[in-house]
């Protein structure tokens, strides 16, 4: 077991590189994820706007309106597919005038790069309470090369109208990135390139929850598995500087697009915990890891590591004992290696809580979470370990860093509990490329 420490478009519209014939199929790699939650507005949102003039009363749901979302594919490729997600839905829901785009600024488009998505051939598709949909692949003629540099760290638009009312929604709260909404009872917006139609702002995602991407054989995902540190409270809005953004860049600087690292963080998850989880019991932690691992790692196109940071929510807001966490992680190991042969799996430590929140900073969760982190680092279970804990625990105190604590979201001193960009630029480049993908 290895153990880890410190350690455009001008020339885009010019050229379309040649799509897979039919007689070779593309290969799909998850490029982007949102894990979801539900349903809205239950979550940790951060810097959320007030909602109330896009989305009228939570029951309803989006009514006759136009979303907007805006993400940041980890690869490039000529070909992409999107996946749809009703997962804590009660009713269904017809999605419309689905579109994707280059975003050109706030909810603007790149001229003559917004291409229409289709379901099995339909340009519109209703999805089951429960269930999600995958697009038919759409060709991306901005995309000419998929290791042109100018793409790197650019962002889709994914727009799609709401026909109806949806009921309940299915999201992701801590998008930690500005998407648009268009107003109730407006007409589709989606095959619009302007910014007009979509006036209302969100931090937040809706009902999509991966993005995969053409690539030739061999490309694999890694997977950020988590919770809010994963997801990446107190990093910088619209900064893309989560621990796993850093890591992906790193990665990318060796490999170009062989990898895509996907971010399937959400705020205040749980290993093992709620027991129960649905749109009538809902949590703002989301299902616990082990309910959600079928969605969130294991059906994502080619996945080749995990990497896994989770464990102070049930410590903390749960009341476990590091002994249940470790029997949940144990789970969740056995089934990934189960259901992904030769999947490679890392796990992190848990960085200090100690002194932050009531439920998270006593001496109790912390002499729990030194127990947890003992076993992370003694087991053979796990193909190596990330020591997040070692590179940003202040020693004097027990606490993070100080300079890891001040909020770098919304401002203020932090809380203790989540590192800030500072923090997450340290555990990514903790993190070593080549024992992740073992190359």
């Amino acid at each position: 077991m290895t153990h880890i420490l410190p350690g455009l478009l001008g020339l885009a519209l010019l050229a379309l590189a040649a799509a897979p014939s039919a007689a070779e199929p593309a290969r799909f790699v998850a490029a982007w994820t949102g894990s979801v939650q539900g349903p809205y507005p239950v979550g940790n949102p951060t810097a959320q706007p007030d909602l109330r003039f896009a989305l009228h009363d939570p029951a309803r749901g989006a009514s006759n309106q136009s979303f907007r979302l805006i993400v940041r594919p980890d690869i490039w490729g000529n070909q992409t597919r999107i996946r749809l997600s009703n997962a804590f839905g009660t009713r269904p829901v017809t999605f419309e005038a689905v579109h994707i785009g280059l975003q050109l600024s706030g909810s603007a488009l790149v001229h003559g790069t917004n291409r229409p998505v289709t379901f099995a051939g339909k340009h519109s598709v209703t999805v089951a309470p429960g269930a999600h949909v995958l697009s038919d692949p759409v060709s991306l003629p901005f995309v000419p090369n998929p290791n042109l540099t100018l793409l790197a760290g650019r962002r889709l638009a994914i727009s799609f109208h709401v026909a109806g009312e949806s009921g309940p929604m299915t999201w992701h709260a801590k998008a930690l990135t500005t998407s648009y909404i268009a107003p109730p009872g407006t007409p589709p917006r989606g095959a619009e390139e302007a910014e007009t139609g979509f006036p209302f702002s969100t931090t937040s995602w809706y009902f999509l929850d991966a993005v995969e991407m053409s690539a030739p054989p061999g490309t694999k995902a890694v997977v950020a598995l988590g919770d809010s540190i994963t997801d990446g409270t107190a990093s910088t809005l619209n900064g893309d500087d989560r621990w796993p953004d850093v890591f992906a860049r790193r990665l990318h600087g060796i490999y170009g697009q062989r990898f895509a690292v996907v971010n399937a963080g959400i705020g205040g998850n749980q290993v093992t915990g709620p027991a129960e989880y649905g749109p009538a019991r809902p949590a703002n932690g989301g299902p616990s890891a082990l309910a959600r691992l079928e969605r969130d790692v294991i059906s994502l196109g080619q996945v080749g590591a995990v990497i896994w940071l989770e464990g102070i929510n049930d410590l903390g807001t749960g009341g476990a004992s590091a002994a249940a966490v470790e029997a949940g992680v144990r789970e969740g190991v056995k089934r990934l290696r189960a259901r992904i042969p030769g999947v490679r799996i890392f796990m992190a430590t848990l960085t200090s809580a100690l002194h932050s929140t009531p439920s998270h900073g006593t001496p109790e969760v912390e002499a729990r979470r030194q127990a947890y982190n003992r076993f992370i680092r003694t087991t053979d279970i796990f193909d190596g370990v990330l020591d997040f804990d070692a590179i940003t625990i202040d020693p004097a105190t027990g606490e993070l860093k100080p300079e890891f604590q001040p909020n770098s979201s919304t401002g203020g001193p932090g809380d203790k509990l989540h590192p800030n960009r500072a923090g997450y630029l340290v555990m990514g480049h903790a993190i070593e490329p080549k024992t992740i993908v073992g190359k």
